[in-house]
């Protein structure tokens, strides 16, 4: 699992700069970035996972949550361990938080992924669970080899990838679930070790190299779920990505270090829903709470119910295979075609 690490350069004294993330780590000899998973030896930066697998499984492409991109399909999806972030709030703990020395982690090479992929049928490999960053080397030349065989890719990350890189992978990679946590420098300072100028950056240049773009927000009890706040991520979002942007506001449910705080109230993303329709937003959805009508796709020009979704799974798929609204001919902005579920997951 050990592989020298790309987007790196040596400096005085066998120290080395990480260029991977917006962190831009200064790594002493033997000691290892704020990922936890690249590690300085005697000058030269190795990744410490490359191929190594914490966590596999055939996903709906929706658990992502991808709403536009190739509805109804599944994704081969992977992820290792560790995390540039330190979030309060985080799911996936037990991965993020995990050293190498201590985690199981299975092998899968590259060409292993891509050929478990095709023959669970999936239309896409996803990199998931952690931030797939982290392992960016595995992670480049899997998503090279995917395209080779004519499968999708995509991200579900935290924006913090550095330009250059993103620059690198692009050309392979199609689709990017991007969370932006909160739109406060003080949210990312407190609660994600982080900034959020460099999120912000990453989302704008992904949309600039035609990769499919959705944000997330997860909004959490007095802690990013202002009106003020929500307006301002809502205002940025169309203005930036553009009106048609998949825009999806989620509950959070207490954990990790932040159990103390209550789920978000629905009535609550019902008012974020609301404030990015008034800033312009066109498909505005809302996320972990099963059943709601806002999980599902609508028409923008005349309120036709496109795409019907529950428990992460498409229901019913409205859209003319020209991509238009069958009632009114409004062009619906979907990535790829609809997949029906095989319901193997």
């Amino acid at each position: 699992m050990i592989h020298e690490a790309m987007f790196y350069e040596k400096l005085a004294k066998n120290e080395v700069q990480c260029n991977l993330c917006a962190h831009r780590c200064r790594v002493r000899p033997g000691k290892r970035g704020i990922c936890g998973v690249r590690e300085n030896c005697e000058g030269t930066l190795f990744s410490l996972v490359y191929g190594g697998v914490a966590n596999e499984d055939v996903a709906n492409i929706e658990q992502k949550p991808f709403y536009h991109y190739y509805p109804g399909s599944t994704a081969y999806s992977v992820g290792t361990i560790g995390c540039n972030f330190r979030c309060r709030h985080c799911q996936n703990w037990t991965l993020s938080r995990a050293a190498p020395e201590d985690a199981f982690l299975g092998t899968l090479s590259p060409s292993q992924l891509v050929m478990q992929a095709k023959m669970a049928g999936c239309q896409s490999v996803s990199w998931t669970y952690n931030e797939p960053t982290v392992w960016y080397e595995y992670t480049y030349e899997g998503a090279r080899l995917a395209k080779e065989e004519g499968l999708g890719t995509s991200y579900v990350t935290n924006g913090y990838i550095t330009p250059e890189a993103l620059e690198n992978i692009a050309p392979y990679l199609d689709a990017f679930s991007v969370d932006i946590k909160g739109f406060s420098e003080a949210f990312y300072r407190e609660i994600c070790g982080a900034k959020l100028a460099p999120v912000l950056e990453t989302s704008r240049l992904a949309k600039e190299l035609g990769i499919h773009v959705e944000v997330v927000n997860l909004v959490i009890p007095t802690h990013n779920d202002s009106p003020d706040e929500i307006r301002e991520l809502s205002r940025w979002v169309y203005e930036n990505l553009g009106k048609d942007t998949p825009l999806h506001f989620n509950r959070f449910h207490p954990h990790y270090e932040m159990k103390h705080l209550p789920p978000t109230p629905v009535k609550a993303l019902d008012m974020a829903r609301s404030i990015a329709i008034e800033e312009g937003m066109r498909f505005v959805y809302i996320g972990n709470v099963p059943g709601h009508p806002h999980e599902n796709t609508y028409c923008p020009e005349c309120g036709s119910l496109l795409i019907a979704r529950g428990f992460f799974e498409v229901q019913e798929y409205n859209i003319s295979p020209d991509k238009t609204c069958p009632k009114c001919g409004e062009t619906i902005p979907i990535t790829g075609e609809y997949r029906k579920s095989s319901g193997m997951i």
